[in-house]
């Protein structure tokens, strides 16, 4: 899941300086899941844009924000509104909002702060679990991501830094390679840690990237 969270409203009424009508867009995935992009946090930005001397002309939860085809057929529903508006508020991730920019012939702009992609520990508690970084190493080391986990991400073992199981970099965490070798340990595979990584490819991670899967 993507995870987002809102931004200052001060942030927001910044970027909406000198636009009086507004529409609201949200997204029924990952920003609705985090409490930021549902229908709820429309009616309520709605609210504060309207305390703020702003006209909101309509909003609507978008199903995706992210998927061209459908953000397109569900945005016809606020043709005429996004026709006079100054702006559209998109309250969904990044990925979203770039989607309705396309889309649209009016400034969109960013109600949220896109954070990382995670996983979700109960309703309200995210944690950062992928980087997205185009090389996947969780089959060799017990399902845990040393890129993501690791706040150096080292590829061959600890830094030596951690101290009663934590990160030297934050303490708050705990040291990824110990929670690695913990696991490998419990599958018996050990002797994963004995090869030499190579460094990673960031070429694989280069932005931006795109994948097509139609001619497969």
């Amino acid at each position: 899941m993507v995870i987002s969270e809102k931004k200052p409203l001060e942030e927001i009424l910044k970027y909406l300086e000198g636009s009086k009508k507004v529409v609201l867009t949200g997204c029924s995935l990952c920003a609705s899941s985090c409490q930021v992009g549902g229908e709820e946090q429309l009616v309520e930005m709605k609210a504060k844009l309207e305390e703020n001397g702003k006209e909101v002309l309509g909003f609507k939860v978008l199903d995706p924000s992210c998927n061209f085809l459908k953000a397109k057929k569900d945005l016809k529903e606020l043709k005429e509104a996004i026709k006079e508006a100054d702006a559209v508020l998109s309250l969904a991730c990044g990925d979203g909002t770039q989607t309705v920019a396309k889309l649209v012939k009016v400034p969109v702009y960013p109600a949220n702060n896109t954070k990382f992609i995670g996983e979700v520990e109960r309703v309200g508690k995210f944690d950062e679990a992928c980087r997205a970084c185009g090389e996947c190493q969780l089959g060799w080391t017990g399902g845990i991501c040393p890129v993501t986990k690791c706040a150096k991400g080292l590829l061959n073992g600890p830094c030596g830094g951690a101290r009663d199981g934590k990160c030297e970099v934050d303490p708050n965490n705990d040291c990824a390679w110990i929670l690695i070798y913990e696991k490998l340990k419990d599958f018996g595979k050990l002797d994963n840690l004995t090869e030499i990584r190579e460094p990673r490819d960031y070429q694989l991670d280069m932005h931006p990237s795109k994948v097509d899967i139609r001619n497969r």
